[in-house]
Parts: structure tokens; C-alpha cells; sequence
């Protein structure tokens, strides 16, 4: 096991290496390696290591995907085995189901998905489109973030695209530092499952809900396709990869960010705020009464309404 001054330097290699805002990266580790030489990771063991470090690059750096991580699963340390941690990630995927943990048909024809994380659409594909085909029928459909903490970029785009008539919308935008270039995610053309286009959507969200469900929540948004309610999310909105700096110890490090089309931005550092603001173990309820007001009030509009009803 190295030291705890080993560990610290190799991450700060790693910062100075790939952090997607290169102009900070000076001051990160001036401030890093000042806490060193004081002592203040002295006699840490990995965990309390971790936290500690987090804590002071996020002091000097408020990014939230800046991070040393502590994990109970040895990783390896060979650069040939160096995936930016994808392989771990997939597998993670695999053990849940590609993130999606619950869907339902509710009272008044409203589905429900719940979505822990947000898959790769390559391998999520099938189980989204799943998912997606289950509440195909339905009058209104809630999305519920709120205790989703990351994913894909490219599986945001294609949850994202259910919502949208084609393969015509800009989402976004993602710049990447390490190959300085910058990729466009559209809606895609080809879906495993009908389009969900005409009918209101509801996404809900809370102070954990995180990175790729803030992605899906925030383009949602900024099209205009849905209503968020719940609470402001954490605002995380860098695409990150894991280096490995011990056989326990995971840096993770910005490499890109992310540009949304309409508003020219995105949510790091504030979040995704809600339209509809209400503690996030309400936004269920609240959500539910909307789309059932929003179904008797489409009901009532039309030819005849008011005797069907």
C-alpha cells in the first residue's frame, strides 16, 4: 500500500492531467500540497484519506465530481487496465437492472419509472426501451430522479429522446479536455420503444439526485418537455473518469462539460432548480395531482366532456 502522501501525489498528477479547467489546476494543487506539508493527512486511514481530501479540493474547487473515492473492491494499477473506470461502471449497471428500478401503472393512467442511474445506450437500450413500452399507453408519465446519482451522457440523450417527435433536437453539448473536442447529442432516430411525444411528463428530483439525472432532468427542462418538482439537485455537470492511485483509492477528475443548447450553460454548482419547488418525499403527491388536474381538465375541454365525466 503506498503512502498517504504517494496516494495524494499521483491524484494531483492526475488533476494536473485531465482536469477539464486547466487554469485551476494550479492553485488545487498549491492548496493540496500545502495541507500536506502541515500534516493534515498524516495517520488517515483510506476512508477518513478520502473524505478529507475531498473535502479540501471541493474548499479550493467547488466541483462536486472532484473526489477521492474509497472502494471496498481492489482495483487495479496497471495502465494497461486503466478504463477510466467504465468497466466497473457497466458492471455496476448490469447488477441493477441498467438503473431502472421500478416501473408502474398508477390510478388515473399515469406510469411511473423510477431510475437509480442513467445507463449507456448501447447496453441500456433494451431495458429502457422496456420501461418506455410499459407506459406507452398511459395519459402522463413521472420520471422519478430522485435518487438517481449519475450515468452516461449518452444514455441521458437517449431517455431524453423518447420525449421528442424525431432525431431533430439539439440536447446538448459536451467538450472534452483530453482531445480537445467537442461532441453534439442529438435525439436519436431509432427508438426500441414508441416516442412518448404528446402527453405531459413529470420529473422528479431531490438534493441527491446527481450528474446524469441531473442531465436528464435539466435538458427535459430547458426544452420545455417537462415539469420538474421536487428540490434543487446537488449540480454536478462534468463528465468524469476514475483513476485508479491505490489499490483502494479512486480519483475522479473532470474531464469535460457540458453546454446545454437552449440555455448556453449548465447546472454545475447549482443544480437543476425545480418549477415546481416542494421537499423532494413530497414531489411524488405533488406531481400525481397535477398530471390527474391536468387529465380532467383535457377531459373537460373536449366534445362531450362533461357527461363522460
Amino acid at each position: 500500500m503506498p503512502t498517504n502522501e504517494q496516494i495524494i501525489e499521483e491524484a494531483l498528477d492526475r488533476i494536473g492531467a485531465g482536469y477539464v479547467f486547466p487554469e485551476k489546476t494550479g492553485v488545487i494543487d498549491a492548496a493540496i500540497r500545502g495541507r500536506l506539508a502541515a500534516g493534515a493527512y498524516e495517520g488517515l486511514d483510506g476512508p477518513a484519506l478520502c473524505e478529507t481530501v475531498t473535502a479540501d479540493l471541493q474548499e479550493v474547487c467547488p466541483d462536486k465530481h472532484l473526489r477521492l473515492l474509497w472502494t471496498e473492491e481492489p482495483q487495479s494499477l496497471e495502465p494497461v487496465d486503466s478504463d477510466g473506470g467504465q468497466a466497473a461502471f457497466l458492471r455496476l449497471l448490469r447488477e441493477h437492472n441498467q438503473g431502472v428500478r421500478l416501473v408502474e401503472h398508477l390510478d388515473g393512467n399515469i406510469g411511473l419509472i423510477e431510475i437509480g442511474r442513467i445507463a449507456t445506450a448501447v447496453e441500456g437500450a433494451g431495458v429502457i426501451g422496456a420501461a418506455m413500452q410499459l407506459v406507452a399507453g398511459t395519459s402522463a408519465l413521472v420520471l422519478d430522479l430522485r435518487d438517481c446519482r449519475g450515468g452516461a451522457p449518452e444514455g441521458a440523450a437517449m431517455w431524453c429522446s423518447y420525449f421528442f417527435g424525431d432525431d431533430q433536437v439539439h440536447l446538448n453539448d459536451i467538450y472534452d479536455r483530453t482531445t480537445d473536442t467537442t461532441r453534439q447529442y442529438w435525439t436519436s432516430g431509432h427508438l426500441p420503444a414508441p416516442r412518448y411525444t404528446d402527453r405531459p411528463v413529470y420529473v422528479l428530483t431531490s438534493e441527491t439526485t446527481f450528474s446524469g439525472g441531473e442531465d436528464v432532468a435539466y435538458t427535459l427542462q430547458a426544452h420545455g418537455r417537462a415539469v420538474v418538482v421536487g428540490a434543487t439537485t446537488r449540480g454536478g455537470a462534468h463528465p468524469t473518469a476514475r483513476h485508479a492511485v491505490a489499490e483502494h483509492v479512486l480519483v475522479t477528475v473532470p474531464a469535460a462539460r457540458s453546454v446545454n443548447t437552449v440555455t448556453g450553460t449548465n447546472w454545475e454548482g447549482v443544480g437543476v432548480v425545480p418549477d415546481v419547488r416542494v421537499p423532494a418525499d413530497q414531489a411524488l403527491d405533488t406531481a400525481l395531482k397535477a398530471a390527474l388536474r391536468r387529465a380532467e381538465e383535457a377531459a373537460t375541454a373536449k366534445p362531450g366532456g362533461d357527461t363522460a365525466r
